[in-house]
């Protein structure tokens, strides 16, 4: 039922019943929320980015070491991918309208907090809130959008829309950052957030209604809160930490095997709770499953392009921030096309099994393109049309992937299985920037070490030829190995997605209905 449609219908109905019959009535004003909704989308994710672009002008201006750096972005991660589940479930049991609301306030507020910044723990303190408010804007906005929009043609629609903003999101970032950082200053990289979360809080307010809800008792899942919330940090913090470290270093393998052990209780504990926080029937679905799975591999894969092109850009090709934002945007381009493509032509016909697949395949044969870069390359001739490949392969695996994952769940479980997908993109994030540093490190020393010799040796140093022949040997290796995160992802989504089409929303109605009276005894608040 959609959060804006809540108080259409008889008084005294069964909160999930009428998700079918709701769809005959459609919100009058559900573009303007799929526009407001996506802004909110927008500034979540494009913040990554747009932060990492300001990092050098704002350890300049503030003084703090190349070390202290990464907790600017660090604090982000942590916080949002330690709450998202939590956030998520707040939605589904106080109203998506309120916790959208909060968050995008919340957001504004840290962000103007961080852009004054007058010094680094101001910054990081601002950063960490950040994450947290976006921790319950994020689920919120995806839960709002699943509801509002219930007709498949229509849903489609909405979804190839918000699909290539999560895709093309981190691109406009380093867009928006360049631009930004290069004219005005990189307190503006926070402060624009003002203005996104402005035309969000606004349309919010206009639009959206807030949900009934049933006069009932409400428990949240404390120790699922815990359990969840612990486990996030930890893995959250432990890639972190192995990007920046080690994977030897023991606060890398300490904190992710905590995280892992803590994910464990936490899966067991959801089974035997009365009213768990992640419902297992809400991933126990194949397709579900599988489209979480895919956006956490597509989140690993993807910093492979973001990370190391922007390097390649910007140290071998020499380009300025602003021209680097800029070459990503073919790739941009074609993630709208193919998001937009999948979602309401293909999705409907094909369902997600042949599209998530292609999709990553189309990803990793762009990355192997991506591997014939060197030192004298163009952008034209080694980088444009990679990157136009990848992009297309990007938005035929995302953008199914959120449509899927939402797709026939409860009302009341709408908020929680956006906050799983939210969660799946961070933690692949994190996952992927750790891992593809590692390797990128250790093949620029190995290549370093095979071919340094007395002949190439300047002041000491590397002659300039070789340490940029080390780099594009960096960048190669981890364009091979997050290539092959994308052909593994195609291989086990495409075994694990059911073939046909997706199923039509009635069964998935009377599903949700029988949920709802088996769970008859385990009091939640319904949307």
């Amino acid at each position: 039922m959609s959060e804006t449609s809540a108080s259409i219908g008889p008084v005294g109905r069964v909160p999930d019943l009428p998700a079918a019959r709701a769809s005959a009535i459609p919100e009058p004003h559900r573009w303007l929320i799929l526009g407001t909704v996506g802004l909110a989308q927008l500034m979540v994710v494009l913040d990554a980015t747009i932060v990492s672009i300001a990092l050098p002008s704002a350890q300049r201006a503030l003084g703090f070491t190349t070390v202290d750096r990464q907790w600017v972005v660090t604090a982000y991660a942590l916080a949002f991918g330690s709450l998202l589940l939590f956030g998520g479930r707040l939605g589904d049991l106080i109203g998506r309208k309120v916790t959208f609301l909060t968050g995008a306030l919340g957001f504004a507020a840290a962000s103007a907090v961080g852009g004054a910044a007058t010094s680094f723990g101001m910054l990081v303190a601002a950063r960490a809130a950040q994450g947290a408010f976006g921790a319950l804007l994020a689920p919120a906005a995806l839960s709002i959008l699943s509801t509002t929009f219930s007709d498949p043609a229509e849903r489609g629609k909405a979804f190839g829309v918000y699909g290539a903003i999560v895709g093309a999101g981190g691109a406009i970032g380093l867009v928006l950052g360049g631009i930004l950082t290069e004219y005005l200053s990189w307190r503006w990289c926070l402060y624009v957030n003002l203005i996104f979360a402005g035309l969000a809080v606004t349309g919010a307010v206009l639009l959206l209604k807030q949900q009934k809800r049933a006069r009932t008792l409400t428990r949240l899942d404390l120790p699922g809160v815990v359990l969840v919330s612990a486990s996030m940090f930890c893995l959250v913090y432990g890639f972190s930490n192995a990007a920046t470290h080690n994977w030897r270093t023991p606060s890398t393998y300490g904190f992710l095997a905590a995280g892992v052990a803590l994910l464990a209780a936490f899966a067991f504990w959801q089974f035997r709770a009365a009213s768990p926080l992640l419902p297992p029937r809400v991933v126990a679905d194949r397709n579900r499953g599988g489209a979480y799975l895919a956006v956490l591999i597509a989140g690993a894969g993807i910093f492979g392009i973001f990370l190391f092109l922007t390097y390649y850009m910007q140290q071998t090709l020499h380009y300025s921030p602003v021209v680097t934002g800029v070459a990503f945007l073919p790739m941009i381009a074609m993630v709208v096309v193919s998001a937009n493509l999948s979602n309401v032509v293909l999705l409907p016909r094909l369902g997600p099994k042949p599209l998530v697949t292609a999709g990553m395949l189309l990803a990793a044969g762009g990355l192997v393109w991506l591997t014939r870069i060197g030192v004298h390359s163009s952008y034209a001739s080694a980088v444009l049309g990679p990157l136009m490949v990848v992009g297309l392969g990007f938005g035929f695996t995302v953008a199914p992937s959120m449509n899927t994952g939402t797709f026939g769940v409860p009302s009341q479980d709408a908020g929680v299985a956006s906050a799983t997908l939210n969660t799946g993109q961070q933690i692949g994030g994190s996952i992927g920037t750790s891992l593809l540093n590692t390797i990128f490190a250790g093949a620029v020393a190995g290549y370093l070490t095979g071919h340094l010799s007395s002949a190439t040796r300047a002041g000491g140093h590397p002659a300039p030829s070789l340490a940029a022949m080390s780099l594009i040997h960096g960048y190669t290796t981890g364009f091979w190995v997050a290539a092959a995160i994308f052909g593994a992802g195609a291989v086990i989504c495409g075994a694990l997605f059911r073939s046909g089409p997706l199923r039509a929303p009635a069964p998935a109605a009377a599903s949700s209905a029988g949920a709802a009276v088996q769970q008859a005894k385990a009091p939640v608040l319904h949307a």
